[in-house]
């Protein structure tokens, strides 16, 4: 079985198309039918984020930390008890690919580190985008960690300890621990997610704020193309 984990902070508007790409997702026939488990933990919800998980089918575990980290670790321990094999993480604000659960199980490693591109991109302005986007789009190898984008195998995730109670860069910090402990680690080009550009972070320092600080670089004159900051989280 496969877990997929999503952490919500007040997340209505955005949720449930995150939901519905992923169950688009445990339905591509290369997964032969293997059940697909989704678990969303809400934390400190006080819209209708818990009815549209529920409604999708999600198990949902309910967290009153304003942490992103102990958020995606209470879900990871739900999908390892449901007897979760694999666990895949994403963002409530993320639409993941029809593939994405095939794509992340195709190279046999002990995880997937994979990359987010941006489509809606808000009020933006274009030499942002260009910073952003670089002249090519990120290759096999990249270095780039976003828990928008991950996953792992059970016993991998058991071993490095699972994802710190971090209020912020929960996902870099969970790589490091799989280094630490000899993992092995598919840096992928391919499948993507779409995230959000949205400038109200859910989680400090998270992916708007990298957005924000991209942004006041490029305007600050000290930006060349291309992720230009050295993790995206």
């Amino acid at each position: 079985m496969i877990g997929v984990i999503v952490p919500a902070h007040n997340e209505q508007a955005l949720l449930g198309a995150c939901l519905r790409s992923v169950h688009a997702a445990a339905a591509h026939p290369g997964l032969s039918g293997e059940d697909v488990a989704i678990v969303v933990a809400l934390d400190r919800c006080t819209d209708r984020s818990p009815e549209i998980a529920e409604r999708a089918g999600a198990h949902c575990v309910v967290v009153h930390a304003g942490n992103v980290g102990l958020a995606r670790a209470a879900a990871a321990q739900r999908a390892l008890a449901l007897g979760a094999r694999w666990i895949a993480s994403t963002d409530a604000d993320t639409v993941v690919p029809a593939h994405w659960l095939t794509g992340q199980l195709r190279s046999g490693l002990d995880v997937f580190c994979g990359v987010v591109t941006v489509e809606d991109w808000l009020d933006f302005d274009a030499a942002t985008i260009a910073a952003f986007d670089g002249p090519a789009p990120p290759a096999e190898g990249h270095r780039y960690i976003h828990g928008a984008n991950f996953g792992i195998r059970a016993q991998a995730y058991l071993r490095c300890g699972g994802f710190a109670p971090l209020a912020c860069s929960e996902d870099v910090a969970i790589v490091q621990a799989l280094e630490a402990v000899g993992a092995s680690i598919h840096w992928a080009s391919d499948p993507r997610v779409v995230t959000s550009a949205r400038r109200d972070a859910r989680a400090c320092g998270g992916f708007a704020d990298y957005l924000k600080a991209l942004e006041k670089l490029v305007h600050g004159g000290g930006a060349t193309p291309g992720h230009v900051l050295p993790v995206l989280t």
